[in-house]
This record gives structure tokens, sequence and C-alpha cells, in this order.
């Protein structure tokens, strides 16, 4: 699948199955493949938040993971530079972890679970 039917498929809530963190990430690198960074950034939110509102679960959407994801990705797509997502995918297995995954090396626990850290984006609180 192309980074635009990905996209399209998101957007219109036509892709079969659930949507896990391995796809969060994959469709957050096919809108960084198709966007500047900034107008990625914000149809990815907007994406995100549409589709937790069409099964009635806006409260699982998380501003600063989303964020926090979305420039980790975008850092190491840069780093790396022209990749297909299986190069990315198999380059960056840390990204695809979510339990205990890479926040956990730059944010506390309790920020992330915070009502802040949900509706907008933090600092990084827990850099080691």
């Amino acid at each position: 699948m192309s980074n635009h039917e990905l996209i399209h498929g998101f957007e219109t809530d036509t892709l079969p199955g659930e949507f896990h963190h391995e796809d969060h990430v994959h469709l957050a690198f096919a809108y960084l493949c198709e966007y500047a960074p900034l107008e990625a950034l914000q149809r990815f939110c907007l994406a995100l938040k549409k589709y937790a509102a069409a099964r009635g679960k806006t409260q699982l959407y998380h501003e600063t993971i989303t964020h926090a994801y979305f420039f980790l990705i975008r850092e190491r797509m840069a780093r790396a530079g022209s990749q297909s997502w299986q190069q990315f995918s198999d380059n960056n297995p840390d990204l695809l972890v979510w339990r205990n995954g890479i926040l956990a090396r730059y944010y506390s626990e309790s920020t992330l679970r915070s009502d802040l850290a949900r509706s907008v984006f933090l600092f990084p609180d827990n850099c080691r």
C-alpha cells in the first residue's frame, strides 16, 4: 500500500482491521513522506482525533505522545535520508515498541498519565 493509499484509507476510515501502535508509526511516516512536517503533523493529529471520535473514544487521543513520536520519526527520517517504510521500520525497531517504549527515556510515567500531557504537548521531563 502506498503512503497516499494509507493516508486516504485512514482519513476515510476504510482501512480493514484494528489500528495498533506500529500502524500509528507507519501512518506518521506516510504523512511525513507526503507533506511538509508541520502540515503533516496537523493532518495526522486531525485524522487521529477523527478516528478516535468515530469510535466514541476521544479520550484515547494523547497530544504529548502523538507529537513526541511524530518528531522522533521525523528526526530518524532526516538522519537516514530517503527510505521505504520497510527499511525505516527495520532500522528503527525501538519506535515500534509501545509498552515501555522509547518515550520512557524522555518522560516520567506520571507526566504521560497527566491530563495536561493528554491535551497539550509537554516537553520531556526525564531525559536519560
